[in-house]
């Protein structure tokens, strides 16, 4: 049994798919109730379970043999470190109690680093939970996802305005979340011995200037990107809804990314063929 955490989220949703149409029992963990029917009429077998809640977790653990793990981004949450610090100490305990004999974690390009990273410093504790653990233990690295920058698709449909908080001309590793599900449901269904860390990306980089490029030809309009510089993003994110230490960590993640330091020469990264431009076509 394949136990799938965030599977009515982006990418726990398409892996779980990806799994069912592989003819693989799945049984998906969800925190919301109303999503249960939509999962069970795909094929899974559906468990509700509070993160927070060891208890729970233990419950939608047992029987499973490979576990799909995450760490869930929260915007208003007040101490978001510790908030995850929590939650991995709960799928310890779930994983102990259950006979998993399989992680897979959803890491982030990033990971390697242990301190001073913002958001990407959960990856790295998600990586070293469970170092202890004599199961096999599979992390996998994700460079930008492609849909970070749907949020701003409503704006540049609406008024031709692409912000961004990367330097225009910095290019940087992205990767459309099909792809990463895709890999992931390969990953949980490998029998044979695997890398513990893989890095994976799409064809090529990108800088901001060519999404807001791929945005034009895409939807036929003008389109200016627009540089929220560094002085602007503690209020951008604050007005958008974030907490003061969720909007601190973010800071910190992208200052981390446009300092170049998410790069890794120790791994070969893995390469998919979803660009951009098809990506978007396939949104719009």
């Amino acid at each position: 049994m394949n136990i799938i955490l965030g599977a009515t989220g982006q990418i726990g949703s398409m892996l779980a798919e990806n799994l069912l149409k592989k003819g693989q029992p799945v049984r998906a963990v969800i925190r919301d109730s109303s999503k249960v029917q939509e999962l069970k009429n795909k094929g899974a077998e559906v468990v509700i379970a509070d993160y927070f809640d060891a208890e729970t977790l233990k419950r939608a653990f047992q029987g499973g043999s490979s576990v799909f793990l995450l760490t869930p981004e929260n915007p208003e949450c007040k101490n978001c470190l510790k908030e995850i610090q929590m939650i991995i100490n709960n799928y310890r305990e779930a994983v102990f109690s259950s006979g998993i004999t399989k992680i897979v974690g959803l890491s982030s390009m990033g990971a390697q680093h242990e301190a001073g990273t913002g958001n990407l410093m959960a990856s790295y504790m998600l990586e070293h939970a469970f170092s202890d653990l004599e199961i096999e233990q599979i992390f996998v690295r994700p460079a930008y996802y492609f849909s970070n920058w749907l949020g701003y698709l409503e704006l540049v449909q609406e008024n031709g305005i692409l912000p961004t908080f990367f330097p225009p001309e910095m290019e940087l590793p992205m990767i459309a979340p099909p792809d990463v599900a895709k890999f992931l449901a390969e990953v949980m269904t490998c029998k044979n011995p695997q890398e513990r860390i893989y890095e994976i990306m799409g064809p090529r980089d990108y800088n901001s200037l060519d999404i807001a490029k791929i945005f034009r030809e895409i939807l036929n309009r003008n389109v200016t990107l627009q540089q929220i510089l560094p002085e602007e993003w503690e209020s951008t994110l604050t007005q958008a809804g974030f907490s003061k230490d969720a909007a601190d960590n973010l800071i910190l993640m992208t200052k981390t990314v446009i300092e170049g330091k998410i790069k890794n020469d120790a791994f070969n990264p893995i390469r998919f063929s979803t660009g951009f431009k098809t990506y978007l076509k396939n949104i719009v």
